[in-house]
């Protein structure tokens, strides 16, 4: 079995999800009492938000790299970035250590593919919503056709990202919200939506849409699993 590096705390809220899907998933699969060889460098998501919202990028880049360079000498055989808004580092991170990054964006984009769906609506924080490190890999790599909400849902999706999901607060108005948020996204032709932010799932499920959720923490998380069990 690999040993899994996670690169956690942002939010630890969502962090917490991914050690338990994937120790779950282990035992799963192997039985008995089974789990998951793997190790987390947890950040201070204060910090880390405070330097995203003043667009010191560069900083925080240096701060993925020392976290998986911790986790590489630490004996990680490969690394798990526990967030999708901080992929928008991953070519640093990975050119920085020796063992690969299992980008979050392709498993997603993978199962998106196997069921069929090639339109789909992206819920996730302005950054990634607006910026192209996201939507450029699905669109290029994955051949996927990539809607995103207008400027005033996009600031509502984000708002309760930072706002309420960072620190563990599910409001069911907050719910509404993207319900509304889901619905207007489908009307424009989404086939499917991905939950693009890894906190989403705290709020949103199954029965929030008209369309299939693709929840990126779930999927990377069982994509972890699945490298970790590979021979």
């Amino acid at each position: 079995m690999k040993v899994i590096g996670l690169i956690g705390g942002m939010s630890w809220e969502s962090s917490a999800h991914y050690y338990r899907i994937i120790n779950q998933e282990t035992r799963e699969r192997l039985g008995a009492v089974h789990s998951a060889r793997s190790l987390m460098w947890s950040v201070d998501f204060g910090e880390i938000e405070r330097l995203q919202h003043d667009g010191r990028w560069e900083e925080l880049t240096a701060e993925m790299i020392d976290a998986a360079q911790r986790l590489e000498r630490g004996g990680a055989d490969f690394i798990v970035l526990c967030t999708n808004t901080m992929h928008r580092m991953a070519g640093e991170i990975e050119a920085a250590v020796a063992i690969p990054l299992l980008h979050i964006a392709d498993p997603t984009a993978e199962r998106i593919k196997a069921a069929g769906f090639t339109r789909i609506g992206l819920l996730g924080t302005a950054f990634t919503m607006e910026q192209d490190f996201y939507k450029g890999r699905l669109t290029e790599k994955h051949s996927l056709d990539v809607l995103v909400p207008d400027a005033d849902d996009r600031r509502i999706v984000h708002e309760v990202i930072y706002k309420e999901l960072v620190a563990g607060v599910v409001r069911e108005d907050s719910r509404d919200a993207y319900r509304a948020v889901i619905a207007r996204l489908i009307e424009r032709g989404a086939e499917a939506i991905i939950l693009g932010c890894t906190e989403i799932m705290l709020l949103v499920s199954a029965e929030d849409s008209a369309v299939p959720l693709f929840d990126t923490t779930e999927i990377h998380a069982v994509a972890a699993v699945d490298r970790a069990l590979a021979g």
